[in-house]
């Protein structure tokens, strides 16, 4: 028999002897039930379908930054900025404003005092 027969002959019986070896690791395996299927697969969907929007999100996300670029992002935290700064000199114009009035109701009391002292006096001495 030449070399090429042999070489084919135990190429053959190795071939018999791995699909007897794959037939009995295939016996040993667990098979799931219906039931473990149905719900090991559901729970592969849900994970799948939450990181696919945890995925999206981010990606929306991004995308908003991206377009507005970091010039974008530096207008609009400027742009905030100066808001403040406008709310806070205005809120201490209007308080700056109660003050004064405030003071002047508290000098035009007294001033009317003095004056209403002044009349009172000036009647008794009539």
């Amino acid at each position: 028999m030449p070399n090429n027969a042999k070489k084919k002959v135990k190429d053959a019986k190795e071939q018999k002897h791995f699909f007897k070896d794959v037939k009995a690791e295939l016996k040993k395996v667990i098979w799931p039930t219906p039931k473990q299927l149905l719900n090991n697969t559901v729970a592969v969907i849900v994970i799948v379908i939450i990181v696919g929007i945890i995925v999206f999100a981010l990606d929306v996300c991004f995308e908003k930054i991206n377009a507005l670029g970091v010039e974008g992002l530096k207008a609009i935290v400027q742009e905030q900025t100066n808001n403040e700064e406008i709310s806070n000199s205005t809120s201490n114009e209007i308080s700056n404003s109660v003050e004064n009035t405030a003071i002047n109701n508290e000098e035009s009391t007294e001033t009317n005092e003095t004056i209403n002292n002044t009349n009172i006096s000036n009647t008794e001495n009539n």
